[in-house]
């Protein structure tokens, strides 16, 4: 049981649907609450509430008074209908509840207040903006929000495991509970070629990654919360990685590069069937068959009415923004789009956060993409759809058309890039410095040879699962893994006294689809980054060692798997190291999968100017694992490069592949991804 006071507020996120007087966890905690808290419901049942679960409780948490919020407006999304952050309704709505928790006085406030929403408001929205809050108020640091899957795992995971997990809860005894298995192609066959990369598409770590990318980068709150530094600069790179990784995944599946979305008014091929049913409002999410055509929307419910043409003229808007060299603000203003900081401007312009200088001029267009799509199958909500996967941050990267609709997003950055000055030989070099070798080594694999697998492993239902009776209940997961490996680099520093570097890991395949050696223009899109950390130079010869676990990009596979209350330390410094971000890539998929006879990829790295990369400030801390992805928890982005440095620029004149491209702290190496189709299980 957590000693420390603060650390009861984890207590709402268990059982999301049940209300706060009922027991949560294994120790049976409830909060005590007063009977001006509770909802009408409930009210006319006090002693009636008190008898039946009063003797289930170990403990009670008190609450202060407070005064009670007004919720009319949050409440005009039902506690059973389904959230998106995508639909500006549900924005505005849960931007009120978060400035709600922001304003509480202190920890005690904040939990009473949490109590009175968490029974009334929708649980998808309170645990969103519960969550956060708590990531962004300073007395709450070091409380962070558990594992999303785990407190709604209809998000995640089939919806035929949900009874089957009522049946093995209400025979077997907790100990004696066996996981509940899910197939690795449950969502569709491999008639549908598209279901070849649907084990990445739908991989658990890849779609918490999304959500809780977006929990730490939300679009409309306080600006205090909102307005990070470089944060559209990092919606657009984290998403341009996210679309890299995909083409490389398809590659090694015999699929060419993803289509990007940019006709409107033509079909869409791809169908996407999600299997995924909402134990909130007991809905499930749609289907879209082929060959849907976007329509023009009329969800009044939903207070949109909107035509596609209005996608066309935001879009046509950017695009001429792109050229001009700036944006309008409101006031008729011109903003620059500068060599540095253009991109964070469009990043803002494109998402459309409450950063953006001019919404009313430039709309909305990555969003509202997402919701034309959401509703394709539904457009004016005559057979009374909900919407589908692409209209939920949870949800969304399992859907093919994310990939298609993303692609055209960062089509439209790199038209943006293409504008700006190439780098130089000068801008890339670091004087003095070499680099002479460079490999990956896994263990008991020939050198530069990595392997990948099968694995299962299992995640625990039970704090999202309102049934009797309790305890743990699992599923087991087949997903994709690799082996652990090494980076071995040798630089050589010439200049005569000690330097500091920055080592920059890369990774692309070696040739396109057709087998043929890239272009540089094109491969250079390919590139996905595995690494980045700071090396320090002695002069003459230095051997560097690098764990892949150590990389920036991920978070350890423990974070997306385990069950984060387990073995959690209960103050000091142990606490704090153990606290952590879910924000990251999963660890899992830091490599693609590869090919059983053996996916030729190169591997680059690159030793950069420290002097000219480094933002003075303390980078200690917790939730810096994952840096190059989701920035710095409250300090500035790590790096002063531009994000994707050096791919993220069109080359210099006289560059057509990768090798024309190196300067001398440039090194290249063939390498093989081999996949092995085994599974093994992980060991819990």
């Amino acid at each position: 049981m957590a000693t420390d006071k603060k650390q009861n507020l984890l207590y709402l996120f268990h059982r999301p649907q049940e209300p706060s007087f009922v027991p949560k966890g294994e120790n049976a905690v409830a909060f005590d609450v007063p009977a001006k808290f509770l909802p009408e419901r409930y009210k006319q049942l006090g002693t009636q509430l008190e008898s039946r679960f009063g003797e289930a409780t170990s403990q009670k948490i008190s609450l202060v008074d407070i005064k009670e919020p007004n919720l009319t407006n949050i409440m005009r999304l039902g506690r059973h209908e389904n959230f998106s952050l995508f639909l500006p309704k549900h924005q505005n709505i849960a931007a009120e509840l978060i400035n709600i928790f922001m304003a509480a006085k202190n920890v005690d406030e904040l939990q009473s207040l949490g109590v009175y929403c968490r029974d009334r408001v929708n649980p998808y929205l309170f645990v969103y903006a519960f969550s956060v809050a708590l990531l962004h108020r300073p007395d709450t640091q070091g409380v962070n929000p558990p594992n999303f899957a785990q407190t709604f795992p209809d998000k995640y995971f089939q919806s035929g495991i949900f009874a089957k997990a009522r049946e093995e809860t209400s025979v077997v005894p907790t100990g004696s509970r066996m996981p509940i298995e899910i197939p690795r192609d449950y969502s569709a066959s491999d008639l549908d070629e598209e279901h070849r990369v649907a084990y990445w598409r739908e991989d658990i770590g890849v779609n918490l990654h999304h959500w809780h990318w977006h929990l730490v980068y939300p679009t409309n709150a306080a600006m205090s919360i909102v307005n990070k530094d470089r944060r559209g600069e990092l919606f657009y790179y984290m998403h341009n990685q996210l679309i890299a990784r995909y083409n490389v995944e398809r590659l090694c599946n015999k699929l060419k590069r993803v289509v990007k979305y940019s006709e409107f008014e033509k079909p869409i091929k791809e169908a996407y069937f999600p299997k995924l049913d909402s134990l909130v409002s007991s809905r499930t999410y749609p289907a879209r068959v082929s060959n849907q055509v976007l329509q023009n929307l009329n969800r009044q419910q939903d207070e949109i009415v909107m035509d596609v043409a209005a996608l066309e003229r935001w879009r046509d808007r950017i695009f001429g923004a792109i050229h001009s060299g700036f944006v309008m603000d409101r006031d008729g203003k011109q903003i620059p789009l500068t060599e540095n900081e253009g991109i964070d401007v469009l990043g803002n312009v494109l998402e459309s956060t409450i950063l953006s200088p001019n919404p009313d001029f430039y709309g909305n267009f990555h969003g509202m993409g997402h919701v034309f799509l959401s509703y394709i199958h539904d457009p004016d909500h005559r057979h009374l759809e909900n919407f589908g996967v692409m209209g939920d941050f949870a949800t969304t990267m399992r859907d093919p058309m994310f990939y298609r609709w993303h692609s055209y997003i960062d089509d439209i950055f790199l038209e943006y890039k293409a504008t700006l000055p190439r780098y130089n030989v000068g801008q890339l070099n670091y004087t003095g410095i070499t680099v002479d070798s460079v490999s990956m080594q896994g263990e008991g694999s020939k050198p530069n040879e990595i392997n990948t697998f099968w694995q299962q492993s299992d995640v625990d239902l039970s704090r999202g699962m309102d049934f009797q009776p309790r305890g743990s209940v699992f599923v087991r997961l087949t997903h994709l893994q690799h082996q652990p490996y090494t980076y071995n680099i040798t630089v050589n520093n010439a200049s005569g006294s000690p330097k500091m570097g920055m080592c920059r890991i890369f990774l692309a395949p070696k040739f396109d689809e057709r087998g043929n050696p890239w272009l540089f223009r094109d491969q250079k899109s390919m590139f996905i980054e595995l690494d980045k950390f700071k090396v320090n130079l002695k002069a003459g010869k230095n051997t560097i060692t690098r764990m892949s676990t150590q990389s920036s990009v991920t978070i350890p596979f423990e974070r997306t798997f385990s069950d984060l209350d387990t073995n959690r330390p209960t103050g000091g410094d142990a606490l704090a190291q153990f606290n952590f971000c879910n924000c990251g890539w999963p660890q899992h998929l830091l490599l693609p999968k590869g090919t059983p006879e053996g996916y030729v990829c190169q591997l680059f790295v690159m030793v950069s100017n420290y002097d000219l990369d480094k933002i003075d400030q303390d980078e200690t801390g917790v939730c810096n694992d994952a840096a190059s992805f989701c920035g710095l928890k409250d300090k500035k982005y790590p790096d002063r490069r531009s994000m994707g440095y050096p791919f993220d620029r069109m080359p210099r004149n006289g560059v057509d592949n990768l090798q024309q491209f190196l300067t001398p702290n440039m090194r290249v190496q063939d390498c093989i991804i081999r996949h092995n189709n085994r599974t093994i299980r992980r060991k819990n």
